[in-house]
């Protein structure tokens, strides 16, 4: 008796129609070669980490000191910011021509000209002219060091000049070293590997559906015992468990590899909220055009349309990501997870009710 709902399960015409699309996608050369892209990033995330944040943040790499030429009336300012950066080795120089000719004959990567200037009602401003090298990842480096450097500098100027103010402002945050890797990790490599797999699900969907239409194999499937609703509800609910199942195998490979993943189910739960979202806009773009380019062009117009527009929500997603990764999830937080299960949920059951009242002689 405990194998028939088994066997019922499986013997599911819409069971059928999933795993029959499942197998087919070993044929989509496009999807297994996002598939084993994702599964190198995955796989190898601790050893790529370093090599992607050096393009998040060229800062982050030890890849020698910037000397940086300085002068003007205020260089004594600039020594001191550039004492609190790590990696930048003042030079000072008399006057601007000077340290030009450095910098175009080597001797310096960078110059700085900083001069005090009459602010208007009273007091002064510092004003600095950067000369940087062009055209290479070295320049990348010297941009993001200087711009530290004016970080610094404007810090300082704040805090030396809060004795003039007339009220008394926030207090100046503490300066927090946080590793670049770390925020790296969480806010752009976790989230790029749970957020691929929906819309990689989102994408098939339009394909499995449109292509049946095309080659009219979709009027084969309706003369067997199953209704486009059946059809719908086969090829959706594959594409729709493809996703948290690649999800799964990204967060125990990036484990692995030492990066701790907080709140799993949590995170699947959402992959999977958003995959059906995907997916059944895929569908019904597929329903609406039966043409796999027109439904392919649109379906990617709306999603990149509706995951910028995510914006103005309390929390974007992949602000939700990052939080339940790195477990400091909020209720909010926990809100927008079920919320998005919910709005899911609903719209799964809408376009069942939709598809169901669709004329199937049209397909």
């Amino acid at each position: 008796m405990d194998r028939l709902p088994l066997t019922g399960l499986l013997g599911d015409p819409r069971t059928t129609i999933a795993r029959r699309d499942l197998a087919s996608l070993k044929r989509e050369k496009t999807i297994v070669l996002a598939l084993l892209i994702q599964l190198f990033v995955a796989a190898f995330s601790s050893f790529l980490v370093v090599g992607l944040t050096s393009l998040y943040d060229p800062g982050s790499v030890g890849s020698g000191e910037i000397r940086m030429g300085i002068t003007g009336d205020a260089t004594e300012e600039l020594r001191t910011a550039t004492a609190r950066e790590g990696g930048v080795v003042p030079v000072t120089v008399d006057d601007p021509e000077t340290a030009m000719a450095g910098f175009h004959g080597g001797d310096v990567d960078a110059v700085m000209v900083a001069e005090h200037l009459p602010a208007p009602g009273g007091g002064r401003t510092i004003d600095v002219t950067v000369t940087a090298p062009e055209g290479s990842f070295r320049t990348t480096l010297v941009v993001v060091q200087v711009r530290r450097v004016l970080g610094q500098l404007e810090r300082l100027e704040r805090v030396d000049r809060r004795a003039n103010l007339e009220f008394k402002p926030l207090e100046v945050p503490p300066r927090v070293d946080a590793s670049p890797y770390f925020g790296f990790t969480y806010t752009i490599l976790i989230p790029l590997l749970l957020f691929l797999p929906p819309f990689i699900s989102g994408s098939v969907s339009v394909d499995v559906l449109t292509e049946e239409m095309e080659r009219g194999t979709l009027e084969l499937l309706r003369v067997s015992p199953v209704s486009l609703v059946d059809i719908v509800d086969g090829k959706a609910v594959g594409m729709i468990l493809l996703a948290p199942l690649q999800a799964a195998l990204w967060i125990g490979m990036v484990s692995l590899n030492g990066i701790a993943v907080s709140n799993v189910v949590p995170l699947l739960v959402l992959v999977t909220a958003l995959a059906t979202l995907v997916t059944v806009l895929g569908m019904g773009l597929g329903l609406l055009t039966g043409t796999r380019r027109k439904a392919q062009l649109l379906y990617s117009t709306l999603a990149i349309t509706l995951f910028g527009a995510a914006v103005v929500l309390p929390e974007h997603p992949a602000t939700t990501v990052a939080k339940l990764a790195v477990d400091s999830a909020t209720a909010l937080t926990f809100a927008h997870v079920a919320g998005f299960a919910l709005v899911a949920v609903a719209a799964y059951g809408l376009t069942r009710v939709g598809v169901g009242r669709l004329d199937p002689e049209r397909y």
